[in-house]
């Protein structure tokens, strides 16, 4: 008797979990990391030689199917997509301003006196500030535009923790990549998942 109430606790048991995992992957989003960011852009010459010289992004093949003029660009895991417009009503106004909270993209960097030095050795204007550091660790930041008025960041971002406001197990790391350390609270799944 108690044998049979052994396996009927276990059967049990085994039938939550496997609703658990279903429920799991109802709930997960197919999604891997990011793949690229479009920009519009005036000159695609220009932008090319800002991103692969400044940026040190490799320009590679595009499908030869589109019917307009760009350029594809891919490094760091990530891929940029210049589309050439003619209407520079869609591009940024304000192409000199420097303000970190524009809309922007951002890049980490390792090596942020070399990153100093690449901006200056271009000629490029930057805005160079250091946040944090009081209730953890500081973060240093450049904020420069590319040709056609487009924010740019380089931080040293990875001195972060990533502290989840919620389930730790809905975030996503690429596991062949740079992972910023995480807090894990103390009801916090340890399987994190990779992408």
């Amino acid at each position: 008797m108690q044998r049979q109430a052994e396996r009927k606790n276990e059967q049990e048991e085994e039938n939550r979990e496997q609703k658990e995992d279903e429920e799991k992957k109802n709930d997960e989003i197919p999604l891997m990391a990011l793949n690229h960011v479009s920009r519009l852009c005036k000159d695609v010459k220009k932008s090319v030689d800002f991103y692969t010289k400044v940026l040190g992004f490799v320009l590679i093949e595009r499908p030869q199917a589109f019917d307009f003029d760009g350029a594809w660009l891919f490094n760091y895991g990530v891929g940029i997509h210049l589309v050439h417009d003619k209407d520079e009503d869609r591009l940024p106004n304000d192409t000199d301003n420097l303000d970190p909270m524009d809309n922007h993209i951002s890049f980490q960097s390792e090596d942020m006196e070399g990153m100093v030095q690449r901006l200056e050795e271009f000629n490029i204007k930057y805005l160079k500030r250091t946040v944090g550091g009081e209730e953890g660790a500081a973060i240093d930041q450049l904020f420069f535009k590319d040709p056609d008025g487009f924010m740019i960041e380089i931080c040293n971002c990875e001195n972060v923790k990533l502290v989840p406001q919620s389930s730790i197990g809905r975030i996503k790391f690429p596991s062949d990549r740079h992972i910023p350390p995480v807090e894990l609270g103390k009801h916090d799944n340890a399987n994190i998942a990779k992408a």
